[in-house]
């Protein structure tokens, strides 16, 4: 196997926690964070990928290697849904829109609108054509910043073994998710005082060059 076959299951792995980082708080992202295995992991990839993260990179957060401070798990959980909420869904206009076509609006000097702005829509073409449905029982327009990064992790899943896939997975990228995600994690990081936040938005803008 090439090296850079090698690599494909590595950006998978990337991505699904960078898409895992980015949906909205359960009690088992929580869990990963307070025992440290987020930030272990963020920097278990990282190293695999070859990119390196920040010094101050998951200041703020616990890690095993680092610190063994108790931390009360369900009062995180819930200060970090309710971040979530405030950064990402509102109420009113959320602190940081989680949505491609949002950010693309705003570059472009027009009024952003969900679901019928020509990005969301050719995401929603894009996943289309490569096979992909939509999930059932959700209508969250499809380019959502943690589906966007699912969509590259299946992507880079279908590459181990198909060419045409690792195309599909440089086009998404180039032409969707770089084009606006730099801005988007600037923004996360500008606008949260919760350091997971600001670690998820590093890590993503990070994996993102890779």
């Amino acid at each position: 196997m090439s090296s850079e076959n090698e690599m494909w299951p590595v950006r998978a792995t990337a991505w699904e926690l960078a898409a895992f980082s980015f949906r909205h708080p359960t009690h088992e992202l929580a869990r990963a964070i307070t025992s440290g295995e987020w930030f272990d992991a963020a920097c278990e990839i990282g190293d695999a990928l070859g990119v390196i993260l920040p010094e101050d990179f998951g200041k703020g957060l616990p890690s095993p290697s680092s610190s063994i401070e108790e931390v009360d798990e369900d009062g995180f959980f819930h200060r970090l849904r309710a971040e979530a909420t405030r950064l990402f869904m509102g109420p009113g206009e959320p602190a940081c829109s989680p949505y491609e076509g949002v950010w693309r609006a705003k570059a472009e000097g027009v009024k952003p609108l969900l679901f019928v702005n020509p990005h969301s829509v050719e995401v929603e073409r894009f996943v289309k054509d490569h096979g992909f449905t939509r999930p059932e029982g959700t209508n969250e327009p499809l380019d959502h910043v943690a589906t966007e990064c699912e969509l590259l992790q299946a992507f880079a899943m279908r590459a181990m073994t198909d060419s045409g896939s690792s195309e599909a997975y440089v086009q998404f990228l180039e032409e969707h998710l770089r084009v606006w995600i730099d801005d988007f994690c600037a923004e996360c990081q500008n606008v949260t005082s919760e350091p997971f936040y600001k670690a998820a938005a590093i890590y993503l803008e990070t994996i993102a060059k890779c």
